[in-house]
């Protein structure tokens, strides 16, 4: 009964007529940034960041946004993955396999429409799962000391990788690279490191400086690179012809979908990319003749839609409830949160209640409103893949800069704010993930915290931080978390990057 009470002033938090409309223009943005090729997610919450801030939106205001930034994102990165077989990000890799050979087989409105309908379903379960587990395991972090939080985080950037990641080695690399960086600046007692002398990082580096240089900058450099001057493919979009019957046939695969990619989101580090895949093989698998999957069956579509989006709102599980992100754009959430001098984990819930459901009730509203945007307007979105980067190019450039400067009005910000964009390009160049790297800046200062809380406490005796069952059990899966990488990031890779058929014409069910 508490829950639903928490839940009732959450709907009265993101009804307010402010909250709703920056919903509405999140889940609007958040869709034409998912359905732009290679932005993604983390991509759109970084550029935009800067805009929460200089608007000067409230703490529950601004993450209503950016959360409804980041599930349009997810539902936008099918669109281009079903029009012109290039995934808008990562996790939408799988939903080529039907989705490009439907859309040539004539169905790409009916591909369009599924996808929407099982994306809002596995957001759906998804956001509901959150709801009745986030408050148990905001209650069970309560009873962590500072040896359990340590090896919690170690749990979070052991885990970091995911299965999905390409070098496990490079991952490490980066997040060591992260946890440096957040050393810059006057520690605890005092004692000033690698300031060497600039007045401006006496405060440490900030979050959201890192975050938009690595992601928005870098991804800038990226697209005059690789992308400047050309449009993209075009694709005509068929009347929609999409019957009840249709729907019905991929209600239950939008059900598991979604169920299992909650599970697999509420992991740290696993994230919507395994989401997907595990959705995808299991119904393919669970259907075996029954379907034509790789040909343009449907439930090819639903299947990794659903997954992908329940895997999203379930990441949001580990970082409002425990204060580590479980993918990279809660990571860049987190910073968000941070630099708003809200503390996410099991406080938040009771300091901080009105943020979190808040929130929370506007993912429910946000689902609906992402239903409502995409089906209707999925032709305003497809257009967008066919203007040319060179003309997208200076709106980023611009938001990205007016809203850094706008936070401190300071033009060293702006330098620093290149500076980790080149940095951030030139390690994407190496292949090195980013997200370990910002993981590192956002937990290094609480990690050190609670190491020399616990050194404290133990008065110098490091077997405080093996001294507890929850500690040890801690460390036990952050072992594991080192391990399956190896083991099977292999087959899940091999499995995501299979390439649809793009000939023929599927069989009638």
């Amino acid at each position: 009964m508490d829950t639903l009470g928490y839940l009732m002033d959450g709907f009265g938090v993101a009804l307010q007529p402010h909250n709703l409309m920056f919903a509405l223009l999140g889940a609007f943005l958040g869709t034409l940034i998912g359905a732009l090729p290679g932005l993604g997610p983390a991509n759109g919450v970084a550029i935009l960041i800067p805009l929460a801030f200089s608007l000067g939106l409230a703490p529950e205001t601004a993450l209503i946004m950016l959360t409804s930034v980041y599930a349009g994102a997810m539902y936008g990165g099918r669109i281009s993955s079903i029009l012109l077989n290039i995934p808008g990000d990562e996790p939408a890799m799988m939903t080529c396999l039907d989705g490009y050979p439907m859309a040539q087989n004539g169905k790409a409105s009916e591909a369009l429409a599924i996808s929407a309908i099982a994306s809002f379903m596995g957001s759906l379960l998804a956001t509901i799962g959150l709801i009745l587990l986030a408050p148990l395991l905001a209650s069970f972090a309560l009873t962590f000391g500072p040896a359990e939080y340590f090896a919690l985080f170690m749990l979070a950037f052991a885990t970091l990788g995911g299965i999905t990641g390409k070098n496990p080695i490079k991952t490490v690399v980066a997040a060591c690279l992260g946890l440096m960086i957040a050393t810059v600046g006057i520690d605890s007692t005092g004692v000033q490191r690698y300031t060497f002398g600039v007045l401006e990082l006496f405060e440490g580096v900030d979050f959201i400086i890192a975050i938009v240089g690595l992601f928005a900058i870098s991804e800038l450099l990226f697209f005059i690179e690789e992308r400047a001057g050309r449009g993209n493919e075009k694709m005509n979009i068929n009347k929609l012809s999409l019957s009840w019957k249709d729907i019905r046939g991929i209600l239950p695969t939008s059900v598991r979908g979604g169920l299992l990619g909650f599970i697999a989101g509420v992991l740290p580090g696993a994230g919507a990319s395994l989401g997907s895949f595990i959705s995808y093989t299991f119904e393919k698998r669970l259907l075996g003749s029954k379907g034509y999957f790789g040909k343009g069956d449907p439930r090819g579509v639903a299947a990794p839609e659903a997954g992908n989006n329940g895997a999203s709102s379930g990441a949001l599980v580990p970082m409002l409830t425990l204060g580590v992100p479980g993918s990279g754009t809660t990571a860049v959430l987190l910073a968000m949160l941070i630099s708003l001098n809200v503390t996410p984990g099991p406080l938040m819930f009771t300091q901080n209640a009105d943020i979190v459901w808040g929130v929370i009730a506007a993912l429910l509203i946000g689902n609906f409103l992402l239903l409502i945007l995409n089906i209707p307007l999925v032709g305003i979105f497809v257009k967008l893949l066919s203007v040319p980067p060179m003309y997208l190019l200076p709106i980023v450039t611009m938001v990205a800069f007016v809203g850094i400067y706008s936070i401190s009005n300071t033009t060293f910000d702006l330098y620093f704010m290149v500076a980790f964009g080149v940095a951030g390009y030139i390690l994407r160049k190496l292949e090195i993930p980013l997200v370990p790297v910002i993981l590192g800046l956002l937990l290094g200062p609480e990690m050190e915290k609670n190491l020399r809380h616990a050194m404290e406490i133990s008065d110098g005796d490091w077997m405080i931080l093996w001294d507890s069952g929850l500690a040890i059990g801690l460390w036990a899966f952050a072992g594991l978390g080192l391990i399956l990488p190896y083991v099977l990031g292999p087959l899940l890779r091999r499995g995501m990057s299979k390439k649809p058929p793009t000939e023929g014409t599927p069989e009638s069910d």
